[in-house]
């Protein structure tokens, strides 16, 4: 059955709430999985907390053109398209390619995505799979701002080791 005019913008207004809430989106070819690989695959973007939808192209279109920015992706609208939107950057990415990896396969196919504000086409798998989340990129400063100051504690406590060595040995000798 159609959707009227009234479900369609509704429709499209909730498109455009995910999209303006969710940074990372990758649109994808579904086309040619089976009933029971699509199952498969929608099982593991969940278990990486990603959100896996089918949508139409002309729905989604509207979305992104009433937020800006998409223009890019309106290429890809053509065909059948699921939508991952995740808040991790490489979750969709690293799923996908799991999926392509363990089961031999070509599908699902990445069209582009679209992740802070960046632009991806069709052949950036491997990039995609490989950004570090948000978590792992604070780890990594932090442990960077960490390793000097580790370095000066450390050598400052190395030189009152020594300081406090010499002063016994002066203490002693004057003891003696």
């Amino acid at each position: 059955m159609a959707m009227t005019k009234t479900q369609k913008a509704a429709t499209v207004d909730q498109l455009v709430e995910k999209l303006e809430q969710t940074p990372t989106v990758y649109l994808t070819n579904f086309s040619g999985l089976t009933v029971e690989q699509a199952t498969e695959l929608r099982s593991k973007f969940r278990e990486a907390g990603v959100e896996y939808k089918v949508i139409k192209n002309t729905m989604l279109r509207l979305a992104m053109e009433r937020i800006g920015g998409y223009d890019e992706l309106f290429d890809h609208l053509h065909g059948p398209t699921a939508v991952a939107f995740s808040e991790e950057p490489s979750a969709p990415g690293r799923v996908i390619k799991k999926y392509l990896s363990d089961n031999k396969s070509e599908l699902p196919e990445l069209k582009g995505a679209h992740v802070e504000g960046a632009v991806y086409h069709a052949d950036a798998l491997e990039v995609l799979a490989s950004l570090k989340s948000k978590d792992e990129l604070i780890g990594e400063i932090i442990g960077l701002l960490q390793s000097p100051m580790k370095t000066i504690i450390s050598g400052l406590q190395a030189q009152g080791g020594n300081l406090v060595g010499a002063i016994q040995t002066i203490a002693d000798k004057a003891e003696a």
